[in-house]
């Protein structure tokens, strides 16, 4: 193990133990997590293959899912591949700017999906209550903005927390007891005070995203009004369908966000080898459900899939 340069500020490397108290299981621990990242692998890009070579999917929600399929790619693609190396080849080491990069991209995946999510909302939004102005309230230029609206958000929340870590001094710790890198756990490694990175890594983070889980909250309120509005019950309910699979994604993305981020600061009696595990998950489950919701929920997305996929096997069968 790489002994730490006392004389600088910072750890020339990190060491990632994976799951402490574990560690005998890593290798059977680390199957369903690879057959997981494999699936949201082949997953996602199906999903990205069929709304780019369809045209008919050129639209604002199948290109508001494809920017979430983007998000969910990075966020499963920055954590797992070093988590399984840890676990297949111990290969533990992670340099100091490694282990940097990783985190920014891990948060900036967060929080560029929690903007995509809420731009999501505002489609059905505009769908259900304004189905008459869908074109042009939702312009591809719309559309488009609101993807670099997701990546400067994104980029100017989580910036500022690799200057709050380079700021840190490091004096001798550098094991991290975790599969990957996160802003609190390098911070907990410093021999100083880390106030600073506690309160914005709690506070600016949490309140963005309680703003858009409250804006998606007002959203859902005018789409339901809209809703009890209309004469028909089967009009309800085909309207309330096209929001299903949304409502589905933000469930798979908050609730555990949620949970992970305040069990990571204020669960002091879970044991860190539940919190590491969920953690974990966390990066696996929405990569690998939001395609599958809406797969099967979304006709579209299945007849394309059919179509491009089933097809022309049963064709070729056929001759």
């Amino acid at each position: 193990m790489p002994q730490v340069n006392l004389t600088s500020s910072t750890p020339d490397t990190f060491i990632l133990t994976g799951i402490p108290g574990m560690e005998r299981l890593h290798i059977w621990i680390s199957i369903p997590f690879c057959s997981m990242y494999l699936a949201a692998l082949l997953g996602n890009g199906v999903l990205l293959f069929i709304i780019w070579t369809e045209r008919s999917l050129h639209q604002p929600m199948y290109l508001f899912l494809s920017m979430l399929a983007v998000a969910d790619l990075m966020l499963s693609t920055t954590a797992v591949p070093k988590m399984l190396a840890v676990f297949w080849f111990r290969a533990r080491e992670i340099s100091f700017a490694a282990c940097l990069t990783q985190m920014f991209f891990l948060h900036f995946a967060c929080s560029a999906e929690s903007v995509i999510l809420l731009a999501m909302a505002f489609d059905r939004f505009v769908a259900i209550c304004f189905p008459l102005r869908y074109g042009e309230v939702l312009t591809p230029s719309v559309v488009a903005k609101t993807g670099l609206a997701a990546l400067l958000r994104s980029f100017c929340i989580i910036f500022p927390c690799i200057f709050l870590l380079r700021r840190l001094r490091f004096c001798g710790h550098n094991v991290i007891p975790h599969t990957y890198c996160e802003h609190i756990g390098i911070a907990r490694l410093a021999c100083a005070d880390i106030s600073v990175n506690v309160w914005y890594g709690l506070v600016v983070p949490f309140s963005v995203v309680v703003l858009d889980l409250i804006l998606i909250a007002v959203s859902y309120g005018f789409i339901l009004r809209a809703l009890s509005r209309l004469p028909s019950g089967s009009a309800r309910h085909k309207a309330f369908h096209t929001c299903g699979s949304h409502v589905c994604a933000l469930f798979l993305f908050y609730i555990p966000a949620a949970f992970t981020a305040l069990t990571q600061r204020f669960g002091r009696n879970v044991p860190p080898e539940v919190h590491i595990l969920l953690a974990n998950l966390y990066v696996l489950f929405p990569p690998l459900l939001n395609p599958i919701v809406y797969g099967v929920r979304t006709q579209h997305i299945r007849d394309k899939v059919v179509k491009v996929f089933i097809c022309p096997q049963s064709r070729s069968l056929r001759r």
